[in-house]
């Protein structure tokens, strides 16, 4: 029934209009136009994203949703589902055009044979797609892009604001901006002890310098020539006079020294659209696509243009409704090449209209599964432990300390779960040093008193033999038997090992992923404990728990997860938190250093040595890098050692190495034989060296809060004050500052 009182507005009569207009031509004279329309889905698309930004409809949002939904892969359907979807799209028009609600007449879903052949379609190799090719498809798969439907999710890692491209004597000192220019030089040039890669070039209006501070020889050398066209992005600044820009981002529109090289689907006409007057993707790149963001944008408008209404949603009509959420083919054209009148902020930080819509969609099913494994959870039988508290009344007495209330507190919930009859799963969360191994420890022992076996799997050999030595020495007071297995175990020792772990010998197995290998079984596996969680993946943890008959799981973190963002990431967990440090830990201050005042920081590095205490290094990469421009490890080992403290040994551990060399690098660091560790991310977690009181990072920025905080554990963990040293690149974003400010001030993870 007609709404008498609607009267849309003059933009909404015109949507309603352009909307109509394919339709009745299509079904003109008993459809005898359909054959002849062509491109209706592009063309009605454009037309929603008008009506979108036209804010809230007149009438319910699902009508305009099913409209499009009605419209979605037009082009490859049959006649008879044509003239269908036409007679949809007319009906459900006509209600908005009458502003009626919906009634029970929902927009309907895609047919189990058209569902079918969307799914199909999404998995067609993209090498297939126009222009890729066998060649280029190798390429794309070192970045897990192996068909279209990975390349349509394949979304951009920034975006640049190209709409309003200047001249170089346009530019404003002090904002962000975007020009063209030549490339007429490119060398290093020295200022003082400094050195920077500087790039002039130049359009007709003026030149403009670019700037690097910390790069790669090599790298940078090859990587300009004279006579390149680039777009680069980036704040103006202005030296003696002239306008700079510090490390730019950097694009090659053409380069005359490499014509007929690039590997390229063939330009569509008008192509230059794709990345001039308009907000621009810039996607993550690869060896041999470095420096192709056309090339990669390229092959992403196609897979869009052809794929993006292929793609079928399984949320519920009423939830997209309810939320206001776009059509999902319209979130991944616009996620990929935003409109134009987008907020490049709201892009950049992922809150666009497209982002919200993917974003919702992926924790959705996600939490569906969680849901649905953790149901799956309650109904198993499992393992009601008989506790009789034998193991660990004795672990206590042998302890120099008592536990603090809050372990205590996380033990009875522990202990309560494992006297049910159903798998335990739980997760425990702990500050750096407040005693999770402790409480892990007790839950082992409380196992074990049932007749049960234990495995305690860890990320890194180093980790793993952490936890192997601080376990023995106690278990082996109470008379049972631990053992440690990693991948690098020769082959021998692995084979008793093995053989005691099957019938029994063994109470408590450590290891890295090698427990989770084929080949090792327990006699009697009872409960998996597995540290540092978000380090292993869903299959990972399911694999270990395989190895016996319902055990119970207990995950350890230390990595600091708001209550509520724990409810979303583990909701198959209960959660446990250990909320109190052991007292006597000593204060740690943490201070961040910008790149010039590197010799504070080796001066302060220098008096806790000479105090008998020891340090780490930390860098984010093992060796150089051509790709990024960071200080790495193994370089910066052998400078330290050969330039800023000769009269100290410097020792290097990092992932790379054989388990027997780290175990020696260790060992020399324990027994203060080493008092400056150079090492990468492998001492994030559970490294004890109360005699370390200096911990230095460099390029901080590079690195989250979550690490960050992790690393800072390493030291502190003995009664004397100890050091955070921050060394962060000038040129960082707005959030790395704030996590490095987040550093200073805070010490509670």
């Amino acid at each position: 029934m007609e709404n008498r009182s609607f009267n849309p507005s003059p933009e909404w009569r015109q949507i309603f209009e352009s909307l109509e207009k394919p339709l009745l031509y299509a079904s003109h004279n008993d459809f005898a136009n359909l054959k002849k329309l062509k491109g209706l889905e592009p063309y009605v698309h454009t037309w929603l994203d008008k009506a979108g930004r036209l804010g809230p409809p007149p009438f319910p949002r699902d009508l305009l949703q099913g409209f499009g939904t009605a419209l979605l892969g037009f082009d490859a359907l049959d006649l008879e589902a044509k003239k269908s979807r036409v007679r949809e799209a007319r009906g459900l028009l006509n209600k908005m055009k009458a502003g009626e609600p919906p009634g029970e007449d929902l927009p309907s879903l895609p047919t189990f044979s058209e569902f079918q052949k969307m799914l199909q379609e999404l998995k067609t190799p993209i090498q297939y797609l126009k222009g890729v090719g066998p060649r280029l498809s190798e390429i794309l798969k070192k970045k897990n892009l192996r068909t279209v439907e990975d390349a349509l999710y394949f979304l951009p890692r920034a975006y640049e604001d190209r709409r309003f491209i200047k001249k170089i004597s346009q530019l404003t000192v002090g904002k962000h901006e975007t020009a063209v220019g030549e490339v007429l030089s490119s060398d290093i040039v020295h200022h003082g002890r400094r050195r920077s890669f500087t790039v002039m070039m130049g359009d007709e209006t003026g030149i403009l310098t670019a700037k690097w501070f910390n790069f790669n020889p090599r790298f940078m050398k090859g990587r300009f020539r004279k006579g390149m066209r680039v777009i680069l992005s980036g704040e103006i600044r202005m030296f003696q006079f002239q306008k700079e820009i510090h490390h730019p981002e950097i694009e090659v529109l053409e380069d005359p020294g490499e014509k007929g090289k690039e590997p390229s689907p063939d330009s569509a006409p008008g192509e230059e659209s794709l990345h001039f007057q308009r907000i621009v993707p810039i996607y993550s790149e690869t060896e041999g696509l470095y420096q192709r963001q056309r090339l990669i944008r390229r092959i992403q408008k196609r897979v869009v243009d052809q794929f993006a209404a292929k793609a079928v949603s399984g949320l519920p009509a009423e939830i997209c409704r309810r939320q206001g959420f776009i059509p999902l083919s319209e979130a991944l054209r616009r996620v990929h090449f935003p409109d134009l009148q987008e907020d490049i902020q709201t892009l950049q930080e992922r809150k666009s209209p497209a982002h919200r819509r993917l974003i919702f969609e992926e924790f959705f099913f996600m939490e569906i599964g969680l849901a649905l494994r953790r149901s799956g959870t309650a109904l198993e039988k499992g393992i009601a432990f008989p506790i009789s508290h034998r193991y660990t009344q004795k672990l206590r007495s042998l302890l120099p300390f008592a536990l603090t209330p809050a372990q205590d507190r996380v033990i009875r919930e522990i202990e309560g779960d494992m006297r049910k009859p159903h798998p335990m799963t739980r997760l425990l969360q702990g500050d750096v040093g407040s005693g999770k191994t402790l409480v892990a420890l007790t839950a082992a022992l409380m196992a074990i008193e049932g007749g049960y076996q234990v495995a305690i799997m860890a990320p890194t050999e180093i980790l793993a033999e952490q936890h192997f030595l601080n376990i023995r020495t106690l278990i082996e007071q109470l008379g049972l038997r631990s053992c440690l297995l990693t991948s690098s175990l020769k082959k021998k020792p692995r084979e008793v090992l093995l053989q005691d772990l099957q019938n029994g010998a063994v109470h408590i197995a450590i290891g890295t992923h090698a427990l989770i290998q084929g080949g090792v079984e327990f006699r009697n596996l009872g409960l998996a404990i597995i540290d540092e969680q978000h380090k292993f993946g869903v299959l990972q943890r399911a694999t270990l728990k395989k190895k016996g008959y319902h055990p119970d799981v207990l995950v350890m973190t230390a990595t600091p997860i708001p209550r509520t963002l724990a409810m979303t990431l583990y909701g198959d967990l209960d959660v446990s938190i250990i909320d109190q440090l052991p007292p006597g830990r000593g204060v740690i201050t943490t201070r961040v250093f910008a790149e010039k005042e590197r010799y504070q920081v080796y001066r302060l590095l220098r008096e806790e040595i000479g105090k008998g205490k020891q340090a780490y290094v930390v860098y984010p990469l093992v060796e150089e890098s051509e790709r990024l421009d960071l200080k790495d490890a193994t370089q910066m080992a052998a400078h330290l050692q050969r330039d800023i403290f000769p009269e100290f040994k410097v020792g290097l551990i990092h992932g790379r190495m054989k388990s027997e060399e780290k175990e020696t690098v260790m060992a020399d660091f324990k027994g203060r034989r080493i008092q400056v560790l150079v090492s990468t991310i492998v001492i994030e977690v559970g490294i004890d060296v109360p005699n370390a009181s200096v911990m230095v990072i460099e390029h901080a920025e590079r690195f989250g809060l979550s690490q960050l905080h992790q690393l800072r554990g390493r030291v502190g963990r003995s009664q004397d004050p100890a050091q955070c040293l921050l060394i962060a690149q000038y040129r960082r974003s707005e959030d790395a500052e704030q996590r490095l400010r987040v550093m200073e001030r805070t010490r509670d993870g």
